[in-house]
This record gives C-alpha cells, sequence and structure tokens, in this order.
C-alpha cells in the first residue's frame, strides 16, 4: 500500500520531537561537546530516511484519481455466488398476494375511481 504524504509528516514531526528530547537529554546530562547517543544517531538517520522517501513521493506527482464514471461503474461488493439448483428453485416461486388486503397502488386506484365519480354524479337539488 503507498505511503500518504498526511501520515509521512507526522511521522517526521514525532521523529523530530523525540530527536529534540534526546538532544536535550544530552545537553542536559553531558553538555554540546559530547557526541550524539545511538538513540539519537539511530533518530537522525530515520529521519533523513524519511525525508529521502517524503522527496521521493514528491517527485513522482499526483497519482491518477479515478474519473467519476470509473467510481460510479465499479462496485465495491461483487454478487455473491449461489448455486445453479438454488437459484431455479428461488425463480419457480410465484409471489403471493399480501394477507392484509389490497396493495398501495390498488388503494390508490380505488380512491381515484371514486372520487372521479363523485365528480360525474348528477348534484341532488336543494330541499
Amino acid at each position: 500500500m503507498p505511503t500518504r504524504t498526511a501520515s509521512m509528516s507526522k511521522r517526521i514531526a514525532a521523529n523530530g520531537q523525540a530527536l529534540h528530547r534526546a538532544m536535550a537529554r544530552r545537553m542536559a546530562s553531558g553538555g554540546a561537546d559530547s557526541k550524539p547517543s545511538e538513540t539519537e544517531s539511530a533518530l537522525m538517520e530515520e529521519r533523513r530516511l524519511l525525508k529521502a522517501e517524503r522527496d521521493k513521493l514528491k517527485e513522482q506527482g499526483p497519482r491518477r484519481r479515478p474519473s467519476a464514471l470509473e467510481r460510479l461503474v465499479r462496485t465495491h461488493h461483487p454478487e455473491a455466488k449461489h448455486d445453479k439448483a438454488k437459484k431455479k428453485s428461488h425463480d419457480e416461486h410465484e409471489t403471493k398476494k399480501s394477507k392484509h388486503g389490497k396493495s398501495r397502488p390498488e388503494k390508490h386506484a380505488q380512491k381515484a375511481a371514486a372520487l372521479e365519480a363523485a365528480r360525474k354524479a348528477p348534484k341532488k337539488p336543494a330541499k
């Protein structure tokens, strides 16, 4: 997996803080004239490698990002593979009618028909 630039800069910053603490410990204990400790030299080497890797990533330039069409067409969840026997038995079943009465479209059609009939019906004379 490619290294992200954001995580690279965080790692460089964390390394810089650790290096600064190691240098401060050396200054407090032995003075500025003593040579760096093993941890300090290891941190310096790691920092140098991190910066080299960051510069290499910058030279490569931005990675090609997928277009909107590619993102739309790409599926993240491929279809599950079903057994043929299982699929055939599932397709053979007919859809069942609702036990609770009429479906929503049927109710709307009935209501529209009743409104239309009420509008066309002759009005009763007033008494």
